[in-house]
C-alpha cells in the first residue's frame, strides 16, 4: 500500500530543498515502497536549515496550502557589511563602522511588527520578465523587484544571544566561508546575552512571517533602520504551518528507517498537514460522491473551506458556500 502523508526533515546546512526531495525518493525505494510522488511544501535555501516538510503521495496534493502557511525563524544578522545576496554567500557591497545596542534594536523591532512591505533580494527564486532574478544577478544585469506587502506576527531578540560574530564562531571564516565550516553557526551557544548599552557585533531574532516573508531582506531592512548594514550569518526555519522541529528528522534518521524497511514510522498522516482546518464528517454516499468531483447541496455548515471524512478517512478538501459543499483537492486514499 502506498505512503501518504508528510515526511519532516530538519534540513541540514549546505543542501537545497530539491535535494532534500531526491533523498525521500531515494529512501522510498531503499523501503520497497510502491513508486509515489513526492514533493516540498516551501523551499529552503542551501544556507539555511530546520523544518522542510515533505509531502508523499497524496499530500503532494496540499503543498500549495502548505507554501501559503505562517512560518517561524531564528536568523543572526552580521552587522557592519552588506552583500549583494544578503547572506554569507555573497561578496560584501557596502560596509558601516557604526554597530547599535541592545536597547536600539529592542526599539526598532515594533516598526518590523505587522503589515509591511519590503524588496525581495534579487538573489531570489522571484521571475523578472520570464527569468528567475537570481539568473539576471549572476550574470551581472541590473534586477529591479517590485516592493510586496507581507506580514511579520511576531519579531524578538532570541534569549541568550547577541554578543559574539561570526568571524569568531566560524575561527576567522567571516564573509564568503565554505557551507562545511558555517554549521557550528546553526547550533551553537553565541554565549551570555550582552548588556543593554553594549555595541553589537551580530544579534539573533525570531520571526513569525507571512508567506513571501523574505528574512535576508528584513535583516537588511532592520540593520539600515539601525543606523548600519548587515546580512544573514545564521537562517533556521523552526515551523513551517502546523509542522515544527519537535517533529522533524535527520536524514541520517531517514536512511535508518529506510534500511530497516520502516519508513511508515517517520511519516505523519496526511491529515497533520491540515490541523488548522476543521473537518467535515460525511456519509459514506456523500463521500463517493465527493470522490469523483460532485457537489452536495444543502449542507448547513458555515461557509469555508473543510477537510471532508468519511469516519476517519480523508476524502477531499472542500469549499463550502450557501449549503454547497464543491471539491477544492480530492484524495484517493
Amino acid at each position: 500500500m502506498a505512503l501518504h502523508g508528510w515526511i519532516i526533515l530538519d534540513k541540514p546546512l549546505g543542501k537545497g530543498s530539491t535535494t532534500c526531495v531526491g533523498w525521500v525518493k531515494r529512501a522510498l525505494r531503499e523501503a520497497g515502497e510502491p513508486k509515489t510522488r513526492v514533493g516540498h511544501g516551501g523551499t529552503l535555501d542551501p544556507l539555511a536549515t530546520g523544518v522542510l516538510p515533505i509531502a508523499v503521495g497524496e499530500a503532494t496534493k496540499l503543498a500549495g496550502h502548505m507554501l501559503d502557511a505562517t512560518k517561524a525563524y531564528d536568523f543572526t544578522i552580521e552587522f557592519g557589511s552588506q552583500t549583494d545576496t544578503l547572506d554569507l554567500e555573497g561578496k560584501v557591497i557596502a560596509t558601516s563602522e557604526h554597530r547599535p545596542t541592545v536597547a536600539e534594536v529592542e526599539a526598532i523591532l515594533p516598526c518590523f511588527t505587522g503589515p509591511i512591505e519590503q524588496v525581495p533580494p534579487a538573489y531570489s527564486a522571484l521571475k523578472v520578465d520570464g527569468k528567475r532574478a537570481y539568473a539576471l544577478a549572476r550574470a551581472g544585469d541590473e534586477v529591479v523587484l517590485k516592493t510586496r506587502a507581507v506580514t511579520v506576527f511576531e519579531l524578538q531578540i532570541l534569549r541568550g544571544t547577541g554578543r559574539g560574530t561570526a568571524e569568531h564562531l566560524l575561527g576567522g571564516g567571516g564573509v564568503g566561508a565554505t557551507l562545511a565550516s558555517l554549521a557550528p553557526l546553526h547550533h551553537a551557544a553565541h554565549g551570555p546575552p550582552p548588556r543593554s548599552g553594549e555595541e553589537l557585533q551580530s544579534i539573533t531574532l525570531s520571526a513569525t512571517v507571512s508567506k513571501g516573508t523574505y528574512i535576508r531582506s528584513l535583516a537588511r531592512d532592520v540593520a539600515l533602520a539601525l543606523g548600519t548594514v548587515g546580512h544573514v550569518t545564521m537562517l533556521r526555519r523552526t515551523k513551517a504551518g502546523p509542522f515544527t522541529l519537535e517533529q522533524a528528522i535527520s536524514l541520517d534518521f531517514l536512511d535508518e528507517a529506510a534500511k530497516a524497511r520502516a519508513l511508515t514510522r517517520t511519516v505523519l498522516p496526511l491529515t497533520a498537514g491540515l490541523d488548522d482546518i476543521p473537518a467535515l464528517p460525511v456519509t459514506p454516499d456523500d463521500a463517493r460522491l465527493l470522490r469523483v468531483g460532485q457537489r452536495l447541496v444543502g449542507n448547513p455548515a458555515l461557509p469555508g473551506l473543510y477537510l471532508a471524512t468519511d469516519a476517519t478517512r480523508p476524502v477531499a478538501l472542500v469549499e463550502v458556500a450557501a449549503g454547497d459543499v464543491k471539491v477544492v483537492r480530492g484524495f484517493n486514499v
